[in-house]
């Protein structure tokens, strides 16, 4: 598992240095103005982009997820929802939620509230085309939830490090974590990778795939995941998304489904 996790660094460490050729301009939408704001999703991937939403409206990051065969349970469903406000050019300001899940534990099963977190994140660069932006971002949890979690669990405290660029007709994502794990009284650190690449199949239908990995400083093991997902653009502000993430080592969850929407609100909630 220490050459996977290896591996995937340097792949990381090698997409935020990357350069090559300006990246094509968005397709207009008819049905919307050319002004008008663009969602910018961060779902279904585990890696979130490093450039900000559209300042001054709310963007809605709603999903359904089912999974199956992980260390903590032997099936869940889940909702989920990210709701993300840039107040700046470069200061965002986020909040993950689980409102529910319904979880089977061998013959067990039950409906448990998930966690609720806070986040902040400013971009510390910005970058256009092939020049990566990059941001930073913290997470606080404020609700930890009784839902059981998935394999990489969940952090009390999480410190990002975000690159976002696009190659020729290529995007990425690339994100390195820092989180804090609390299994009481025990605090332990952990470390994880990822990188999604997306590439547009039409105009309106793109294609993304994931590698990402995370330790499991509890276990003393790694979970190891790859994603893929396609999206599809209803209008600028609304974009569809299904996919699949398939765990490769026996401490990850092996199978995850999942289905969601990322919604810009249309109305700007102060003026710049």
């Amino acid at each position: 598992m220490r050459y996977y996790s290896i591996t995937l660094a340097e792949i990381v460490v090698l997409a935020i240095t990357a350069t090559a050729q300006q990246s094509p301009k968005p397709v207009e939408d008819s049905t919307q103005g050319s002004d008008a704001p663009i969602a910018n999703p961060g779902r279904p991937t585990i890696s979130t982009p490093a450039t900000l939403t559209p300042i001054g409206y709310f963007q809605l990051e709603t999903g359904l997820l089912s999974a199956w065969t992980s260390p903590e349970f032997s099936s869940q469903t889940s909702i989920n929802e990210v709701v993300k406000f840039a107040v700046s050019r470069r200061i965002e300001l986020l909040a993950g939620i689980e409102p529910i899940a319904h979880s089977r534990v061998g013959a067990e099963s039950g409906d448990s509230a998930g966690g609720v977190s806070l986040g902040i994140q400013a971009m510390l660069f910005p970058g256009e085309g092939a020049k990566p932006t990059i941001s930073g971002s913290y997470f606080h949890s404020v609700y930890g939830g009784h839902a059981p979690d998935l394999d990489i669990g969940s952090s009390t405290n999480s410190v990002l490090l975000l690159a976002s660029a696009d190659i020729k007709t290529f995007h990425y994502d690339a994100n390195l974590f820092f989180n804090e794990v609390v299994n009481d009284p025990v605090r332990r650190g952990q470390f994880g990778q990822s990188l999604s690449v997306s590439h547009p199949l039409t105009t309106r239908f793109g294609l993304s795939g994931e590698i990402w990995n995370f330790t499991q400083p509890f276990i003393r093991d790694n979970a190891i995941g790859n994603l893929w997902a396609l999206s599809y653009s209803s209008r600028k502000d609304l974009v569809f998304d299904a996919g699949f993430d398939r765990g490769l080592t026996n401490t990850s969850t092996q199978w995850e489904v999942f289905v969601g929407f990322t919604y810009l609100a249309p109305h700007r909630m102060f003026r710049r």
